[in-house]
């Protein structure tokens, strides 16, 4: 495949790598964290606040944008850049996840999967062309291939089959992938926690050549140690000039170990999901906003931020907004929670570029988990 999109490697330290990635809608800085806009808007955050958080790339997904709005109203419209206000890229995820973990009544079939839809319970058929097509009409600067997410636990037999399927399905997506410049596709590593199928897989997808390469399958219940297991024998198979992005992860020292590991993109719903329940995370731990020990607390979440909740406003408001259920305590805590994944990714580049990414780490590992409060 000639890559439509362009990704230059400027420092490498360890395993890890300082980069950036070129698209349509402009660059990328790597190591990326992508918030999650599943139905073309980041929850509780306007455009402009998400990029203010430092953010330059988000997430769209074609399960929840097929149902609606529909692709097609969205493409009418201008594409989803232009509907949601978002100037930046989008990588847009190919939906395999959301049909096994959202859909009812799936039947997988060699030609695709069809599910009812969890919103008004219509059949619908979803397969990897059609996928790819969505994610055209949408306008994704980058596109994932088709593939089904192995459930966890599985055993290797159940893998191996869901593995060569994916595999098979990645090919027509790459058969159906309209090539053009700053707009690229992704494969997606599979085969749960077994190296030798991941191994397999990572062998195809190379041989079938994409723009990218994902590792799925991970952070669903395998635990930390496991998955950099995983990591660590996968990573070094993928072809070293193309970005590798670790799908749905996760907690920040989850992204800290996979940077180590060489892996340059993220995406979670963790901080914006944790803004809505009074969740924050801190240079000091994470925090419940709802203890009532934050009651009278006039101090700021994190001193050390740089985002309105805590450059504007106390920890006694921020319980306050959570006691209340008021709408601007997610608002605020989402926008914190943001800045500190964005503020994390600044931190992890600049100490690549310095060459002292595993003191980094160190003194991150060092500095703070759980609070309790």
């Amino acid at each position: 495949m000639t890559s439509g999109l362009a990704f230059t490697i400027d420092t490498i330290d360890g395993a890890a790598r300082l980069g950036r990635l070129d698209t349509a809608h402009g660059s990328v800085r790597t190591p990326a964290f992508m918030p999650v806009g599943t139905a073309a808007t980041v929850k509780a955050m306007t455009p402009e606040s998400v990029r203010a958080t430092g953010a330059d790339i988000i997430l769209g997904n074609t399960y929840h944008l097929m149902l609606r709005p529909t692709a097609e109203r969205i493409e009418r419209l201008g594409g989803l850049h232009k509907f949601m206000n978002w100037p930046g890229p989008i990588l847009t995820d190919s939906g395999g996840f959301q049909v096994m973990s959202l859909a009812k009544l799936r039947r997988i079939e060699e030609t695709g999967v069809t599910f009812q839809s969890h919103l008004d319970g219509a059949t619908i058929k979803l397969t990897p062309e059609r996928s790819i097509d969505i994610q055209r009409m949408l306008g994704a600067d980058i596109t994932m291939a088709f593939d089904e997410c192995t459930p966890y636990p599985s055993s290797e037999e159940d893998a191996a089959t869901s593995m060569r399927l994916s595999m098979r399905w990645a090919a027509r997506s790459k058969a159906a992938f309209d090539a053009r410049a700053g707009h690229g596709l992704f494969g997606i590593v599979q085969g749960s926690v077994y190296p030798g199928l991941r191994a397999e897989s990572a062998a195809a997808l190379t041989d079938l050549g994409f723009d990218g390469y994902a590792i799925g399958g991970l952070a669903v219940g395998e635990g930390q140690e496991q998955m950099f297991q995983v990591l660590d024998a996968i990573v070094p198979r993928l072809p070293a000039g193309r970005p590798r992005y670790l799908m749905g992860v996760g907690k920040p020292d989850d992204i800290v170990g996979a940077v180590l590991r060489g892996v340059d993109m993220f995406d979670c719903v963790l901080p914006t999901r944790s803004g809505r329940t009074a969740q924050a995370f801190t240079r000091t731990g994470t925090i419940n906003l709802r203890n009532a020990r934050h009651a009278d607390d006039p101090e700021p979440l994190d001193p050390a931020c740089r985002c309105p909740a805590c450059t504007q406003y106390s920890r006694a408001y921020l319980h306050h907004l959570a006691k209340a259920e008021e709408i601007l305590g997610p608002m605020l805590l989402t926008w914190h929670n943001l800045t500190y994944y964005q503020d994390l990714m600044a931190e992890l580049r600049a100490a690549i570029s310095a060459r002292g990414v595993s003191a980094f780490a160190a003194a991150f590992a060092a500095r703070g988990g759980e609070d309790g409060g």
